[in-house]
């Protein structure tokens, strides 16, 4: 069981780094290239995709696990759930594809970008490519076609990586020095888009991966069942409101920089913070890769006997490797970041980095502890606790944002304090309606001592060599303790791989 988990995730992982590798190496390059102020441009349109994304798939991915697994060995009625899964989705995007063409020009005024109307026409076909593919993805995952579903992943990627080099670095200054193809590339490149060739990029990439997940979108008889749709948005509109709240606690707080500072100051502030908000990718890959290999994983072997165990050990291992993550990108902060952002521009924002690492860490606590909700088909308690999470990034940002001149700051801790209490307020709730054998102890000390050593590091000094000597020290000092903690547990493991090992001789 654990062996299939570990090369599962181990597949995902390393897909889901590659996958984010290439966005990872892009932002460094754009930001180098554009200031704060064009970057935003980029930013604002993807701060907000999140929350189009949730709408357009409405929790039909989770659900359609959820029912895939109900019926078991009914080869008919999972196909019938995923093509109705599928559908709805389908139905949705196209639906918002077309009334967010009509509407275009007033929608791009009134998300504050008048002249950039064919930015977000680009920006609607990728939402919209991107959510139909979605629940494909999902039956990929279920099918256990990890290599297939990581392949396409990739692809989407490579393809947006170099798509975006091309349009915004190598045909400008191939018709500037007048080479090859110079006369042709004058004639339809803009060199007003600037980052908006961006968006091109991607659209490119999102319909080559929609046009080679076509084979597995159409696999199977198509069915549709209206009174089964029912039952799942039932089941499925708690998650939608779940991934509403998450993605307004993730990426809102973009929207109220632009909204409530002043123009000028909105557009500098949410460059810098965007970018330097990149730099919490090394711990959203880590819990990404996790939950893509773990989400199918938890709802197989929900029946298990000792489900909850195997749940609690996970969740303490997930702990370790998150903490560790975390102090050692906070201890090491001040050359990575630097490394990663060359623009000097940019820098003042590292302030806000280890808050947001921490931040970043809690959620990926609070996404482990959700099962509880999903596996008792009580979705909408996970509605609840993201909406308490949501309301309190609201409040926090629009409060500091309007009556401080804290700027960015304000959302840095905003998500801190949101993703703090919802973490706190899953495991309560979640021991008393779904109890599972957590050791809340050791994950206090890994969890809590590793946010405070990191707030420690960072914040002990103005000087940048004292900053990364305490930093590493305090990290040394961590894994030497977490070690000592689970020596019995590494002893025991040891002995298991070699019991495997000579199995495997006999």
């Amino acid at each position: 069981m654990y062996k299939k988990l570990l090369s599962q995730t181990l597949i995902y992982g390393l897909s889901n780094v590659l996958v984010r590798v290439f966005p990872f190496i892009l932002t460094p390059i754009l930001v180098r290239t554009f200031g704060p102020f064009k970057y935003s441009i980029y930013a604002d349109f993807y701060s907000a995709a999140g929350i189009l994304s949730v709408l357009l798939t409405h929790g039909m991915e989770t659900t359609f696990f959820r029912f895939f697994q109900k019926f078991k060995d009914q080869g008919d009625r999972q196909n019938t759930v995923y093509f109705t899964s599928f559908t709805s989705v389908c139905m949705v995007s196209l639906l918002f594809l077309l009334l967010g063409i009509i509407s275009r020009e007033p929608l791009a005024s009134a998300f504050k970008h008048p002249d950039e109307v064919i930015f977000l026409v680009w920006f609607l076909f990728i939402l919209a490519a991107d959510a139909i593919s979605a629940v494909p993805f999902a039956k990929l995952r279920i099918q256990n076609r990890s290599l297939y579903f990581a392949s396409l992943k990739i692809l989407n990627s490579v393809i947006m990586f170099f798509s975006t080099v091309i349009l915004i670095f190598w045909i400008p200054k191939l018709i500037e020095h007048d080479g090859i193809g110079a006369a042709f590339f004058s004639k339809i490149y803009n060199f007003n888009y600037g980052i908006g060739y961006a968006f091109a990029a991607n659209l490119f990439a999102s319909i080559i991966t929609f046009l080679a997940l076509l084979p597995t979108m159409l696999d199977g008889k198509y069915t549709f069942d209206y009174t089964l749709w029912k039952k799942m948005l039932s089941y499925a509109w708690p998650i939608t409101i779940a991934g509403l709240a998450g993605i307004i606690n993730e990426t809102m707080d973009r929207q109220f920089i632009k909204y409530l500072l002043p123009k000028g100051i909105a557009e500098v502030q949410m460059g810098i913070y965007s970018a330097v908000y990149k730099i919490a990718t090394f711990i959203t890959l880590f819990k990404t890769a996790y939950l893509l290999g773990v989400e199918p994983f938890f709802f197989s072997h929900a029946d298990n006997k000792n489900s909850g165990k195997t749940y609690a050990t996970l969740m303490k291992y997930y702990a370790i490797f998150s903490a560790v993550i975390l102090l050692f990108l906070t201890a090491n902060l001040d050359w990575i970041g630097r490394l990663y952002i060359r623009n000097t521009d940019y820098w003042s924002g590292f302030q806000v980095v280890p808050i947001l690492l921490i931040g970043s860490t809690f959620l990926g606590i609070y996404l482990n502890l959700s099962i509880w909700y999903k596996l008792s088909d009580n979705t909408h308690y996970g509605a609840i606790i993201s909406g308490i999470g949501a309301c309190i990034t609201v409040a926090l940002n629009f409060i500091g944002l309007k009556y401080t001149d804290l700027g960015y700051w304000v959302c840095a801790i905003a998500t801190f304090v949101s993703y703090l209490t919802m973490m706190l307020i899953s495991y309560f709730w979640g021991q008393r309606e779904y109890p599972i054998p957590y050791n809340y102890k050791k994950l206090i000390f890994y969890i809590g001592g590793s946010s405070l050593l990191s707030l420690i590091a960072y914040y002990c000094s103005n000087h940048i060599a004292i900053r990364i000597g305490v930093g590493n020290i305090l990290f040394i000092i961590f894994i030497y303790l977490t070690l000592k903690i689970e020596y019995k547990d590494i002893q025991i493991f040891k002995e298991k791989i070699l019991q495997l090992k000579k199995g495997k001789k006999n």
